[in-house]
């Protein structure tokens, strides 16, 4: 195994490290507070564990001024790593059912662990890998990511059943671990670039929008989901109203679903190789018109259970292969010596976007339907096409 191959394989450790315990915690969360009979108010008040990950970018320039060598970021993931097994198993030594407010106070630590060593892999993933290879780093990353939710929200829900909390969140703590020993065995890693000597501060969050080639891109992470992403964030409620039980949805949604996106992840990182990132953003976001279209034209027909998990598996596929585009471009856009800053900003403004479009998405179905719904998120779509057309017109390495 050459030592490129080996360091993806290392990065691919480290962002489902992040994601396995994650999304197992918010869902089984989710699930055992019903069940002891929480208020949905209390349960929606869960989503409060995910703020670490929503404000990461305020300790990001914190991170970039602390690591300078390979070094410095290998021990800052570790240490990370480190805190966030030490969280879950705590965590699982608990009992849920009687001490759910500690229980959740580790898991919120855990997610500020799991969140610092993302801001360090993703700074040290730019700083190791030439631009020719980031998308194939960003393939790793996404898969990393659906992979991570296919096994936390899938397999190991059905785990739980069977071998209790206890048994999964310290396995969960001992994966984690196990997920580092790549990075501290691996030697191959180097910085390809030269940090400058000025350090990071503060204020490079606000430097960031103050440069104008920056502009475009801003639009781009602000549109490029948004065709796809209030549909996904209802297709549960859908499914609800078409008489599925949560069993089917889990599989349909946790498994089918997120595993087309898994796969077509790693595809949009060699497409992007071979065709570029311009010509791949174009043809990704040309694709991602057919999905709400697609969802459109099935309101004038008859409910199939087929027609439904095509229009399922195609919008999961634009999910994947969008999310390894929006990385790839947002790797691109980053200063030397704020890698982990920058692309931390990026990320952020494209999940808050995400956020928004899903709370709209519910306002928009309830008062028009779900046809009302599908007509938006398809003008949306055409929208995002035309933007990424005439703003990156100009410069087709961008």
């Amino acid at each position: 195994m050459n030592a490129k191959k080996l360091s993806l394989g290392t990065f691919f450790c480290l962002y489902i490290a992040q994601m396995v315990p994650s999304s197992f915690l918010m869902t089984a969360l989710q699930v055992i507070m019903r069940e002891g009979n929480y208020s949905l108010a209390t349960i929606g008040l869960l989503n409060l564990v995910r703020l670490p990950w929503t404000l990461k970018f305020l300790w990001s320039p914190f991170v970039d001024r602390h690591c300078i060598t390979v070094g410095d970021y290998k021990r800052t993931i570790i240490a990370t790593e480190l805190i966030y097994a030490i969280a879950l198993l705590a965590t699982g030594l608990l009992n849920i059912h009687s001490e759910m407010m500690l229980i959740i106070i580790l898991v919120i630590i855990s997610m500020l662990a799991s969140a610092t060593q993302d801001i360090a892999t993703d700074a040290l993933a730019i700083l190791s890998f030439k631009k020719t290879d980031r998308s194939m780093l960003n393939s790793m990353q996404s898969m990393g990511a659906f992979g991570g939710a296919v096994i936390g929200s899938g397999i190991l829900l059905i785990a739980l059943k069977s071998y209790g909390w206890s048994t999964v969140v310290t396995c969960l703590a001992a994966f984690v671990l196990m997920m580092i020993v790549p990075l501290v065995l691996n030697k191959h890693i180097t910085i390809e670039t030269e940090k400058p000597t000025n350090r990071a501060t503060w204020t490079d969050i606000f430097k960031f929008f103050n440069r104008k080639e920056i502009l475009p891109q801003l639009g781009f992470l602000v549109l490029y989901y948004m065709g796809i992403i209030g549909i996904l964030s209802m297709i549960r409620p859908y499914l609800v109203d078409k008489g599925y039980d949560m069993k089917e949805i889990g599989f349909l949604m946790g498994i089918v679903g997120t595993s087309v996106s898994f796969v077509m992840a790693w595809f949009s990182g060699v497409l992007i190789r071979r065709i570029g990132i311009h010509k791949a953003r174009i043809i990704v976001a040309a694709m991602i018109i057919l999905a709400p279209t697609y969802f459109l034209a099935t309101t004038f027909m008859e409910y199939n259970k087929v027609t439904f998990l095509i229009g399922l598996m195609y919008l999961q596929g634009c999910y994947g292969l969008a999310t390894v585009v929006l990385y790839t471009t947002s790797m691109q856009c980053v200063r030397p010596g704020r890698e982990g800053t920058d692309f931390t900003i990026q990320i952020v403004i494209s999940h808050l976007t995400g956020l928004l479009v899903a709370v709209l998405a519910g306002s928009i179905a309830h008062l028009t339907g779900y046809r009302g719904l599908y007509i938006a998120e398809t003008a949306v779509a055409i929208l995002s096409f035309f933007y990424v057309l005439l703003a990156f017109k100009r410069n087709h390495a961008s």
